[in-house]
């Protein structure tokens, strides 16, 4: 099974947002016995929290489930336990690689890397624009399943 985990500071926006649209476009493929999702933070501030309303609202706008989503903290033992460790700024992948004790491994890069757009996925918390971040998120949702597509033919 290959395991993708979203990372960004809280896990109250961002990452959550980016594990329910992953986990959307796993099913909408029939991949969901394939490809397993969830999402982490470098802060300990939300821990068991469910997703900002924010980020609830924009899902629920787009009909996509948040079933499941709460906030966790990356822990060094998700380095071995998934494949792909991906970030939404350049602040979470210092932090993962602080965390996870793997500065520059290849399986830890941001979301945006994959895409055209710009290479920080703005933090909604701070900027309130939720629509941006599902717009970028999505955007690279889809780079990511035809990365994942291509390297395991």
């Amino acid at each position: 099974m290959i395991k993708v985990l979203f990372v960004c500071l809280g896990n109250i926006c961002r990452s959550p947002m980016a594990e329910a649209i992953f986990r959307h476009k796993v099913e909408q493929v029939g991949l969901e016995k394939e490809i397993f999702v969830d999402s982490a933070a470098t802060s300990s501030w939300h821990i068991d929290a469910p997703p900002h309303k924010g980020t609830l609202a924009i899902l629920k706008d787009y009909r996509i489930s948040s079933k499941g989503l709460k906030g966790r903290q990356l822990q060094k033992e998700d380095f071995e336990a998934f494949d792909y460790i991906v970030a939404m700024d350049e602040s979470n992948i210092k932090d993962i690689y602080r965390i996870l004790d793997q500065p520059q491994h290849p399986k830890i890069f941001r979301l945006l890397d994959l895409t055209e757009d710009a290479k920080d996925v703005p933090d909604p918390y701070y900027t309130g624009n939720f629509q941006e971040t599902y717009d970028l998120v999505s955007a690279g949702c889809e780079a990511l399943m035809k990365k994942i597509k291509e390297e395991r033919r």
